[in-house]
């Protein structure tokens, strides 16, 4: 697989381009527009879209980036999202093919606001992903213990005025020195 092969996604036999950054996926607007509504041209539809909602037009530069994107004719320097700026432009597309992303945002949306009322309900959400996925009621058991026994261990770090972020990066890391004689970088195998 080459390193542009990497950086595409498909949807529906269309590619979207995509380049990873900050931890996260960022994926070409354009791609997106292009491949849900079918325009010749997505930079007019994008301006379009942001002349018609005044409130995606003002929110415009926090959910679009420039990034630098592989492609073949070199990197380039795009707009991108990541996955909840791209589902936040999908919602002004009023398009037959975005409709679909825009039921599946209600009813996510939806169990969310039922799960804050009843956290019990993440719990069952989470036990039928992994059983989707074809773990076993065995692993998904000991996966829960295994979350239980690291929010005991982080609640004990907070009680003693650990900050998240560094001293919780470094804390894991003797962690995995301990326990594996590995760094965290080495046991995740990212030498990078």
């Amino acid at each position: 697989m080459t390193e542009e092969d990497k950086n595409l996604a498909l949807f529906e036999e269309r590619t979207i381009r995509r380049t990873w950054k900050y931890g996260k996926w960022f994926f070409s607007v354009e791609d997106v527009v292009a491949a849900l509504t079918d325009t010749p041209n997505p930079k007019d539809y994008l301006n379009k879209m942001r002349r018609r909602d005044e409130f995606f037009r003002e929110g415009y530069g926090q959910i679009v980036h420039t990034l630098k994107i592989e492609t073949r004719g070199g990197k380039q320097k795009m707009n991108c999202a990541d996955t909840k700026g791209i589902l936040r432009i999908i919602q002004s597309i009023p398009s037959k093919k975005a409709e679909p992303f825009k039921q599946w945002l209600a009813t996510v949306g939806s169990e969310r606001i039922e799960e804050i009322q009843n956290p019990e309900l993440a719990a069952i959400r989470m036990r039928k992903i992994y059983e989707q996925k074809g773990y076993s009621k065995a692993w998904i058991q000991q996966r829960e213990r295994g979350i239980a026994t690291r929010n005991k261990l982080t609640d004990e770090w907070d009680s003693r005025g650990a900050k998240k972020g560094r001293d919780y990066a470094i804390l894991t890391n003797e962690i995995y020195k301990a326990g594996f004689g590995l760094d965290t970088k080495e046991y995740k195998g990212d030498e990078t």
